[in-house]
C-alpha cells in the first residue's frame, strides 16, 4: 500500500498541515521540522501525486509576468505571446497576469508586484535590469515561497530559480561573424548601438560581438557603444549623431530594441555606402528591412518558446518537480531574406493577433 500524507504526519510527528506547507514550499516552518518532514517521505519512500493533489484541491496557481513599460515591438510581441499562453492548456488551471513598470525605475517594479501579493504568489517571471532593488526583490519573493525565473535579462546573483532567455554572449558572438562576413575584407569602423549599458543582455552580447571582432576581423575597428534607452527618436538621433562624427561607419550592430530608429537615421544621412547593420529580434520592422535590403541579418528568439518556457518552469518549480532542460533551452535563430518564410511567419504570430 502506497504511504500517505497522514503516514508522514504520524513519522513526522507534525500535523496534517505542517506536512502540506512543506510539500508545497510554503514559509513558516522551522528548518528542523521540515528535515523531519523530509526524512519522513525518504523513509516511507513517499512519492507525491501532483496532478491528483491539486485536484484534489481544486487549486488555481497565480503566476505573475512582470514586463518593461517600453513601447517596443519586441516587448509588444512578447505580451501577446504569454496572453496566447494563458489561453491555452498549459494555463489551465493557472491565473496568469502581467504588470508593467519603467525598466530604470526599480522601486517602479517592486510597486508592480506590491499590487498583485494582495493574495500569495505562486510564481513571479521576472524582466528587468540587474539592480540592487531587483536583486531584494527576488530575495523577498523566495522568501516567501513563490518560484522565480528571470525572463531575457538574469538575474545570476540572485536565488531565481531559472534564466528562461538565450545564450546572449553566444548571440554577440553570432552577430560579429555574420556582420564580419558581410562586410568582407573592407576596412573600416563598425557602430554599436544598444539598449542600455546597465542591461546585462547588452553587456554579454557586446562581449561576445568584441571578442568575435577582435580575433577574427581586426581590420574593423568597433566604435563605443552608443545607448538608445529603447526609444525610437532616440536611437535615431544617437546614430545619426554616431555617424556624423565617425566617418568610414561600413557597418551597425543593433544590439538592443531601437533598429526603427537605426534604419531611420541612415536614410537621413548621405553615406556613398549603406552600412551592413545586423540586429536583434523579429518585429513587424526588422522583418520589413530584411524584405526590402535595410537590414542584412536579424538575430531571433522565439517569443512563444520564451512564453511557455516560462510557464513551464514556474509550475514546475512551484510544484518541485525537475523541469526538461532540452525542452527550455531558448535557441537563437538566424534570419535572413532568404529563410523568412515559414519562420518568420511563426514566431511573429502572437503579435500578429
Amino acid at each position: 500500500m502506497r504511504p500517505t500524507v497522514n503516514d508522514i504526519a504520524r513519522e513526522a510527528g507534525v500535523s496534517l498541515a505542517t506536512v502540506d506547507r512543506v510539500l508545497n514550499g510554503r514559509p513558516g516552518v522551522r528548518d528542523k521540522t521540515i528535515r523531519a518532514v523530509n526524512e519522513a517521505i525518504r523513509t516511507l519512500g513517499y512519492v507525491r501525486n501532483v496532478a491528483a493533489a491539486n485536484l484534489a484541491r481544486q487549486r488555481i496557481y497565480r503566476f505573475l509576468f512582470v514586463l518593461p513599460d517600453t513601447q517596443t515591438q519586441f516587448v509588444d510581441s512578447l505580451k501577446a505571446a504569454i496572453a496566447e499562453v494563458a489561453r491555452g492548456p498549459l494555463a489551465e488551471s493557472c491565473q496568469v497576469m502581467v504588470a508593467t513598470a519603467p525598466l530604470r525605475d526599480p522601486h517602479a517594479i517592486g510597486a508592480a508586484v506590491q499590487q498583485y501579493r494582495t493574495e500569495f504568489l505562486d510564481g513571479c517571471a521576472i524582466m528587468a535590469h540587474e539592480t540592487p532593488d531587483v536583486r531584494d526583490l527576488i530575495i523577498h519573493l523566495k522568501s516567501e515561497g513563490t518560484a522565480v525565473v528571470s525572463l531575457i535579462m538574469d538575474q545570476p546573483q540572485t536565488p531565481r530559480d531559472h534564466f528562461v532567455g538565450i545564450d546572449n554572449e553566444a548571440a554577440g558572438r553570432t552577430a560579429g561573424v555574420l556582420l564580419g562576413r558581410f562586410v568582407g575584407q573592407k576596412p573600416g569602423k563598425v557602430a554599436v548601438v544598444v539598449s542600455s549599458m546597465l542591461a546585462r543582455d547588452m553587456v554579454e552580447r557586446r562581449l561576445g560581438f568584441d571578442r568575435i571582432m577582435a580575433e577574427r576581423f581586426a581590420h574593423l575597428q568597433v566604435l563605443p557603444s552608443v545607448e538608445g534607452h529603447d526609444d525610437r527618436v532616440l536611437t535615431e538621433q544617437i546614430t545619426m549623431a554616431c555617424l556624423a562624427s565617425h566617418p568610414g561607419v561600413v557597418a551597425i550592430y543593433v544590439a538592443g530594441a531601437g533598429t526603427r530608429g537605426v534604419t531611420e537615421a541612415i536614410e537621413k544621412v548621405a553615406l556613398p555606402n549603406r552600412p551592413v547593420v545586423v540586429a536583434h529580434e523579429l518585429t513587424a520592422h526588422t522583418r520589413a528591412g530584411l524584405v526590402d535590403g535595410a537590414i542584412d541579418a536579424v538575430i531571433a528568439q522565439d517569443v512563444g518558446h520564451l512564453a511557455r518556457s516560462a510557464l513551464r518552469v514556474l509550475r514546475a518549480k512551484t510544484d518541485r518537480l525537475a523541469i526538461d532542460a532540452g525542452q527550455e533551452q531558448i535557441n537563437i535563430t538566424v534570419l535572413l531574406r532568404e529563410n523568412l518564410s515559414p519562420i518568420s511567419a511563426r514566431i511573429l504570430t502572437a503579435a500578429a493577433e
